[in-house]
């Protein structure tokens, strides 16, 4: 339909209509969007650095995507895999089978959200180990569903008000050097939940982002994600590479696991994949994912033929276009632009993250003690200026930038001199 309104009558019948746990962070509605670009009800353009939480590497409309949809739409929108099964589907699997940085036989199960992807990988687990503990990560977020919610490591707002949550699931601290969390403390961590919590006989996978999404961009350390391996080895447990928010280009390489010398053993997959449309996944290795009997993996939606036809656009995208170096050079060039601002900005504690996963934290000058409303400064005041950016962190006090990886280089330099300006006039505001 096509909306009359404006962002004023939208947002009271938008409170009148939807519940208040769908919180929103724009007051405004979207109109129209084009690849790093998006237009309000009301004409107001804004440069899009959050890209529907990192859903839109390949920017929004591609026009590859919109071509490979509309094909789609011509052939038939519906039949539900699991009664008549199509080739686009096995066509996916089999690309994503080829590219996973997991070693022998992979196999691919596609479902719709992040949440369910996450789910059917610990069903997978369960049903390959036959055991019923799964460890996970403070900061850590693994989607809002019981299952999602338990593995998060990141109360609010998440987990407010919504437990119990499910049994045998367990927490270590993920490294964080800014914080004083080493690997060898978290490796200790887990080795103290074997001795006092479970036995390491009783779990039957680790499950881990290799950058961290909601926690604030960490990247796991390399030693980390070896020892993570040989522990899972020693003990018979899976290890699963949360890749929901890393994947499909966004660190520099298709998977962020390309980034390590070992592999796990099933990857899940979503956001990025097919570019807007609603599409996941779980990839690993092929005889775990047999593990589950007939009829156990699936959904009604799982595997749409719409979002599928868009996945296989986005991958031959992503290669065409180069999007993982692409990713490189654009987050070289923020990393070093937010650099050059340190002296100017002492709240800067730290900026980080591979390829085009960056992040910037915000500390108390001169402190690691987190300084959420510097953070929430900038972000409003960026948002007056026409450029969206996303907080995160469990403190709430780092910047996320998940600019389009196929964002125009002037578009580009106009959101960098917006952040620029913001960042210094916070400092004084500040004061």
């Amino acid at each position: 339909m096509n909306s009359t309104g404006n962002n004023t009558d939208l947002r009271t019948r938008k409170d009148a209509a939807t519940p208040r746990g769908v919180g929103v962070m724009c007051d405004f509605y979207a109109a129209r969007a084009e690849n790093a670009e998006l237009w309000d009800v009301e004409g107001r353009r804004y440069i899009d650095f959050a890209a529907g939480i990192a859903v839109c590497n390949t920017g929004h409309r591609h026009p590859r995507i919109v071509a490979a949809i509309q094909a789609q739409l011509d052939r038939f929108t519906h039949t539900c895999y699991q009664i008549v099964p199509y080739e686009s589907y096995v066509a996916l699997a089999e690309r994503i089978n080829a590219r996973a940085p997991i070693s022998g036989p992979k196999k691919t199960a596609f479902f719709t959200t992040g949440a369910e992807a996450v789910e059917n990988a610990i069903k997978i687990a369960r049903a390959a180990t036959g055991r019923p503990g799964v460890i996970a990560f403070t900061g850590g977020f693994h989607g809002r569903t019981s299952m999602g919610m338990a593995l998060t490591g990141k109360v609010a707002p998440y987990k407010i008000g919504f437990g119990p949550f499910p049994s045998d699931i367990y927490h270590a601290p993920f490294p964080n050097a800014l914080h004083g969390i080493s690997v060898k403390h978290s490796l200790r961590a887990i080795e103290h939940l074997f001795k006092a919590d479970i036995e390491a006989s009783r779990v039957a996978a680790i499950i881990f982002e290799p950058v961290q999404g909601e926690g604030g961009f960490y990247q796991a350390p390399p030693e980390f994600v070896r020892a993570l391996r040989e522990l899972c080895d020693q003990h018979d447990i899976l290890l699963i590479a949360d890749e929901v928010q890393t994947g499909f280009a966004r660190t520099g390489k298709l998977f962020a696991m390309e980034h390590y010398d070992v592999g796990p053993d099933l990857i899940t997959i979503a956001k990025s994949l097919a570019g807007g449309m609603p599409l996941s996944g779980v990839v690993g290795r092929a005889q775990i994912m047999d593990a589950a009997a007939p009829g156990g993996l699936g959904g009604t939606y799982a595997g749409n033929p719409l979002a599928v036809a868009s996945a296989l656009a986005v991958l031959d995208i992503i290669d065409d276009e180069a999007l993982c170096e692409r990713a490189d050079y654009l987050g070289v060039k923020l990393k070093s632009e937010l650099q050059a601002l340190r002296s100017e900005v002492p709240h800067i504690a730290d900026i980080r993250g591979p390829g085009g996963m960056v992040a910037v934290e915000f500390c108390t000058p001169g402190t690691t003690d987190a300084d959420p409303e510097f953070a929430k400064r900038v972000q409003v005041a960026a948002l007056e200026r026409g450029l969206i950016l996303l907080l995160c962190g469990v403190y709430g006090n780092v910047i996320r930038f998940l600019f389009p990886l196929t964002i125009q280089n002037a578009v580009f330099e106009e959101a960098i001199s917006i952040l620029e300006s913001v960042l210094t006039e916070s400092v004084v505001s500040s004061i």
